[in-house]
């Protein structure tokens, strides 16, 4: 598909973790960005083709970057994950833009999961208008996307102070392939510059068990390895019950649900993408941790 030269880009998310990165990459690489945040688009309400229509004309590509963890009082999966971004997708099909983006997540396809299925469905609208030929849509899913300001890498580099941790058997035994946060951003930078394939996943180089993942980040803290307590099964679900009725926090029964499957990818395809090796595991907390101090 012919693409024109992409300069002006509107990243929706803007405020979030991995989209706060992505607007400061396409921003280095000299492209015009529009920060798109709550402030000016409700992805709870803005449920309308028609409504997004305005916003998005005059723009060469788009970058859905907005996500939930889990349904809140005020933000719930479903409009947020499906019926909003697929009346954005739309809109750009209907405006011309060239190019749309969507980040969503490594696993995702076979997941039954309120996260994952909202997701996937928003995932499909895109790939659909793309298969029409209406616009040139790719959807990036990261792994476990690790840098300062995510949910999930405070929750590891918690877990990463504590000389005992008591985790589910899953995290004992599931291989997960973290991506640092920068990485994602780079891929967004390329993917708009040169296009790419339908489904591209990002992950780092190496797959490991999440328990291995945590040791990793203690060694870069200059800590002792921790002591490791599987937790069962039964009590690992009681305890992402109670996550449930803690909102703000990435522990909950979606997330134990997720970490009950390997999420990882291949690395080589990924780096192509890059065009340079992506950031060990073992220069994490350096590279996209410390980084953002």
């Amino acid at each position: 598909m012919s693409t024109p030269a992409i300069r002006s880009v509107l990243v929706c998310g803007a405020s979030g973790f991995v989209g706060r990165r992505i607007v400061r990459s396409l921003r280095e690489a000299g492209l015009a960005v529009t920060a798109g945040t709550s402030r000016s688009q409700d992805f709870q309400q803005d449920l309308s083709p028609d409504v997004w229509l305005p916003r998005v004309t005059g723009f060469d590509a788009v970058v859905n970057a907005v996500g939930l963890l889990r349904d809140t009082a005020r933000r719930q999966l479903e409009p947020v994950h499906h019926q909003a971004p697929a009346a954005l997708f739309e809109a750009c099909a209907r405006a011309g833009v060239a190019r749309v983006i969507q980040i969503s997540a490594n696993g995702v396809a076979h997941s039954p999961t309120r996260y994952a299925t909202t997701k996937r469905a928003a995932d499909e609208v895109l790939l659909r208008l793309r298969a029409e030929g209406r616009l040139d849509g790719t959807v990036l899913r990261p792994s476990i996307v690790f840098g300062r300001g995510g949910a999930s890498a405070a929750l590891f580099m918690t877990l990463a102070r504590l000389p005992l941790l008591v985790l589910p058997r899953a995290a004992v035994q599931a291989q997960v392939q973290p991506v640092a946060v920068p990485d994602v951003a780079l891929a967004v930078l390329r993917l708009l510059q040169d296009g790419g394939p339908e489904i591209v996943t990002a992950v780092g180089p190496r797959a490991l068990s999440l328990c291995a993942f945590i040791g990793e980040l203690r060694r870069q803290r200059g800590q002792a390895p921790a002591r490791v307590v599987p937790l069962p099964d039964a009590p690992s679900r009681w305890s992402a019950r109670l996550g449930d009725l803690v909102s703000g926090q990435p522990w909950s029964s979606e997330s134990l649900a997720l970490l009950e499957q390997d999420n990882i990818g291949d690395a080589a395809a990924f780096e192509r993408l890059l065009g340079r090796p992506s950031v060990p595991v073992e220069q994490f907390v350096e590279a996209a941790w410390a980084s953002d101090v």
